[in-house]
C-alpha cells in the first residue's frame, strides 16, 4: 500500500469516527453547525450561530432533530453552549496538544445546508485578531485554508488524531483559502464556565497586545519562550492608570505564566480578587505592578490583520 492510500485510509477512519458527534444547528431562517461535548447533551457551536434565541433546533445524527436549550454565551470568543435532553450521545474531544503551524486540519460541518460536507487543509498560522465590525473583535485564532463558507460556523476543525483543535468562526470574505478557528485551549474554559455560569464576565485593562514567540536570550533571561507584547494602552483605563506601557512584555498573572492573550483572558476571569498582580518585563529589567481591572466593559478595537465576518 502507498503512503497515499495510508493517508486515504487514515483520514476515512477519522472522518467515520468524528463525523456522529457533529450536529446542525437551525435559528430562525439561519443555519450552522456545532459538536457534542458531553454524552449527556451538551453541544458546543458559535453565538452567532444561535443569536439571541432561548430555544433553537438541533440536528443529531442517529436521533433526528430535536429541540435545544441555549444556556450560555460569549459574545467575546463567539462561543455558545445547546443542552439537549438525549444522552448516550458520541462526542469530540478538546485537544490539549499544541498547535504548530503546517499541521494538518480537517473541518466537518454544514456549509450552504450540505450537511456533513468535509474539507481538508493545513493550520495556516496562529494568534490571529480579527475585528468583526461593531466593536466586536475575537483574538487568538487559528487560521486554516481548509475549505470553510456559511454554515460552517461552530463546526469542529480537527488535527490528525481526530481531535477538536478550533471552533470554526469566521472567514475574510471575497478571499480563497482564508477561514478562521478559535482554538480548543480557548473553548475548553469557555465552555466549562458556560455550562457553570451561563456567562463570562471579562475585566477590562484597556490595551491591546499580542502573543509574541521571543529571541533565545530574552526567552532565557526572562524564563519563558512567549509572552503578551503590549501593542497599545489606551486612556483613561486601569492599565493607564496602573502604569503600564505600550511595549511592556506581560509575563504573568498572579504568578501564573501567559505566553498568549487566551491566558491573560483565563487568568483574568479566574482570578480570586478583584485586583491582580502583573509580571512584566521592561527595558531589560522584571517588574511588578498591581492592577485593578474594569468590570463588564465593551471591547475596544486594537490594531488588527484584517476584517472578517461570522459564518452565518
Amino acid at each position: 500500500m502507498t503512503l497515499l492510500q495510508t493517508f486515504s485510509n487514515d483520514l476515512k477512519t477519522l472522518v467515520a469516527s468524528a463525523a456522529p458527534a457533529v450536529v446542525g444547528i437551525e435559528h430562525g431562517k439561519g443555519q450552522g453547525t456545532g459538536m457534542v461535548l458531553t454524552q449527556d447533551g451538551y453541544i458546543l457551536t458559535n453565538r452567532h450561530v444561535v443569536g439571541e434565541a432561548k430555544k433553537v433546533g438541533v440536528r443529531l445524527s442517529g436521533y433526528g432533530r430535536t429541540s435545544g436549550e441555549v444556556i450560555g454565551r460569549d459574545a467575546a470568543t463567539d462561543l455558545a453552549v445547546v443542552r439537549v435532553e438525549n444522552t448516550n450521545l458520541t462526542t469530540l474531544p478538546l485537544t490539549k496538544k499544541p498547535m504548530e503551524v503546517g499541521e494538518i486540519a480537517v473541518a466537518i460541518g454544514n456549509p450552504f445546508r450540505f450537511e456533513g460536507s468535509v474539507s481538508l487543509g493545513i493550520v495556516s498560522a496562529l494568534d490571529r485578531t480579527l475585528p468583526l465590525g461593531g466593536g466586536k473583535l475575537i483574538e487568538g485564532l487559528i487560521q486554516t485554508d481548509a475549505a470553510v463558507n456559511p454554515g460552517n460556523s461552530g463546526g469542529p476543525l480537527l488535527d490528525a488524531w481526530g481531535n477538536v483543535m478550533g471552533v470554526t468562526t469566521a472567514i475574510i470574505p471575497f478571499a480563497q483559502g482564508i477561514g478562521f478557528a478559535v482554538p480548543a485551549s480557548t473553548a475548553t474554559w469557555v465552555a466549562a464556565l458556560l455550562i457553570q455560569r451561563g456567562s463570562i464576565e471579562r475585566p477590562y485593562l484597556g490595551i491591546a497586545g499580542r502573543s509574541e514567540t521571543l529571541p533565545a536570550l530574552l526567552a532565557q533571561d526572562v524564563g519563558q519562550a512567549k509572552g503578551v507584547r503590549v501593542l497599545e494602552v489606551n486612556p483613561n483605563t486601569p492599565a493607564q492608570s496602573a502604569g503600564l506601557q505600550s511595549e511592556d512584555l506581560l509575563l504573568a498573572v498572579d504568578g501564573q505564566s501567559v505566553s498568549s492573550i487566551d491566558d491573560l483572558q483565563r487568568h483574568m476571569v479566574l482570578a480570586k480578587s478583584f485586583s491582580v498582580e502583573l509580571e512584566l518585563w521592561r527595558k531589560g529589567k522584571r517588574e511588578f505592578l498591581n492592577i485593578t481591572p474594569f468590570r463588564r466593559v465593551p471591547h475596544v478595537i486594537p490594531r488588527s490583520e484584517g476584517r472578517a465576518r461570522t459564518l452565518n
